[in-house]
């Protein structure tokens, strides 16, 4: 998070637990004219109740936030809020965040290059004090945190069911799926027929 959206989400977080929810985070975005505050609001991770955060979750929070950032002011000029569940590519702003998703793919953008890459992808491997340790391509990349831009879970999308699970060479691996092959033209090493004479 940037240092704007760090201290926003430091002033909302208190009234949003006040609502039984969490906030996982901010997204700040500056632009002329109007800017976009996105909280990302969820269920706290020990809740037993196993409900999701509901479209009323979101307008509870968008009204009680709405009224302290009128009083506390943080931001200046027009600005517009958005309040949204995580979603399945679930946004990671914490190392705390990434040791829950251990094992888990995620995309992540870096603030400063790193083994000349700007943006890795990869296997949660390990969580150590401000270090977060990737998987990439069989090998592995510790990231120190603070250097970690932006980053989000990759959905499975076989396991949400949303895709077909695809066999070892790609293809599609559901039944009758396969698909046929086609006829190809070979060449021959016939000779082309000799051009007719015509009939003067």
């Amino acid at each position: 998070m940037t240092d704007k959206a760090t201290e926003i989400a430091t002033l909302l977080a208190p009234t949003i637990h006040s609502l039984g929810l969490e906030l996982l985070g901010a997204e700040y975005l500056p632009a002329p004219g109007s800017a976009v505050l996105r909280l990302y609001i969820d269920v706290p991770a020990d809740a037993a109740d196993g409900r999701v955060v509901g479209i009323e979750d979101c307008e509870a929070v968008s009204r009680e936030v709405s009224a302290q950032l009128d009083v506390e002011d943080p931001i200046s000029g027009n600005y517009t809020l958005e309040v949204s569940s995580p979603g399945v590519d679930r946004p990671l702003f914490s190392p705390a965040h990434f040791a829950r998703f251990l094992g888990e793919q995620a995309k992540v953008g870096l603030k400063l290059p790193q083994d000349g890459r700007r943006r890795l992808q990869g296997a949660i491997a390990g969580v150590e004090g401000d270090t977060v340790t990737f998987e990439v391509d069989g090998t592995p990349v510790a990231v120190a945190f603070d250097n970690i831009d932006k980053a989000r879970l990759v959905p499975d999308w076989v396991a949400l069911g949303y895709a077909p699970a695809k066999d070892k060479s790609g293809r599609d691996a559901r039944p009758g799926k396969q698909a046929k092959k086609q006829p190809t033209n070979k060449p021959t090493n016939k000779p082309a027929g000799a051009p007719k004479s015509q009939p003067k």
